[in-house]
């Protein structure tokens, strides 16, 4: 890396918030960008520092509305390029689009694909992200993926909590990993709902493999969008004796009707992190945001500084 290389960053409109407590933690500010809509609903991006020979770190998760901010993301990457920065990793925090990454069905896309190409084309060298919907959308890219987990954030907390009789479920059999991996953390064991799915965002419960009775239950997962999965499970928990029912999530979404079904749930606490930004009307008194403004400024740090990135995993 030539010396005269800097670290910069660089804000969208999806999640202004957390980019500046990353910048906070690393003890720098964001540089000046102006994004702005043409009437027609056009993006424009003007850059308004130089970053010539620069590393230039984008944060903008995906989240809703997705296609705008995915755009905003495209359009910021490729006046970087033209700008001449030596370097771009685009931060998403939440990659939109993870679900599609495989062909389910006949003739379905696999738009986890297509927007890993995207950001490759635009002019992106690098990403870094939080808990990818499948491990494997890291192989979508040909150029080096990062993916940080949130799970240690999220463990610690129940870790200071001190609850006892503790057993980690996993809400669907793809997330029994997740669920092993949380439950490594806290010294416990998990369950595992099986269900099944008819249609997208759509879950009925079918059954409950292991012994929740008279225990404090954490269901985790990745995470909650409209919260039917999550709600409907931590109902069947109840209804089998489960004491408390506790849920965690890196990525809160929170869209439709969720907040209303997680509301008038059976779900004590739910613990979720920043990576999406949550507006007044999604707040509720049973919800705790964690920040992964100290995660992504160590991995920023760590890339420019070309150290391992795998002592966060």
């Amino acid at each position: 890396m030539s010396s005269n290389s800097e670290l910069k960053i660089i804000s969208g409109n999806a999640n202004p918030k957390l980019a500046a407590k990353v910048c906070e933690v690393l003890g720098t500010s964001l540089i000046k960008v102006k994004a702005s809509r043409f009437s027609d609903g056009e993006i424009g991006v003007q850059i308004q520092e130089s970053v010539r020979g620069d590393h230039v770190f984008v944060i903008q998760p995906t989240c809703p509305p997705v296609n705008e901010n995915l755009m905003e993301l495209l359009v910021i990457i490729d006046a970087l390029k033209r700008a001449s920065a030596r370097e771009i990793t685009a931060v998403i925090p939440y990659y939109g689009y993870a679900r599609q990454d495989r062909k389910a069905k006949p003739r379905d896309p696999i738009t986890a694909k297509l927007v890993g190409n995207l950001l490759t084309e635009a002019g992106a060298d690098r990403m870094l992200a939080i808990d990818l919907h499948a491990t494997q959308i890291q192989g979508f890219f040909d150029i080096p993926v990062d993916n940080l987990f949130g799970a240690p954030r999220l463990a610690d907390y129940f870790l200071n909590k001190g609850l006892e009789d503790l057993i980690v479920v996993a809400p669907d059999i793809g997330g029994v990993k997740r669920a092993r991996d949380f439950a490594d953390k806290l010294d416990t064991s998990i369950a595992i709902i099986d269900k099944r799915r008819p249609k997208a965002n759509v879950s009925e419960v079918m059954n409950i493999i292991g012994d929740v009775k008279g225990k404090n239950v954490i269901l985790v997962d990745d995470m909650i969008d409209t919260a039917g999965t999550i709600t409907n499970a931590a109902r069947a928990l109840k209804e089998q004796g489960a004491k408390d029912v506790f849920a965690a999530c890196s990525h809160p979404l929170f869209s439709g009707p969720a907040i209303e079904r997680l509301e008038n749930s059976p779900i004590s606490e739910l613990v979720v992190t920043d990576t999406i930004p949550l507006d007044e009307a999604k707040m509720m008194d049973k919800l705790t945001v964690l920040s992964t403004a100290p995660l992504l400024a160590e991995g920023i740090e760590r890339i420019y500084k070309n150290l391992p990135v795998s002592v966060l995993f």
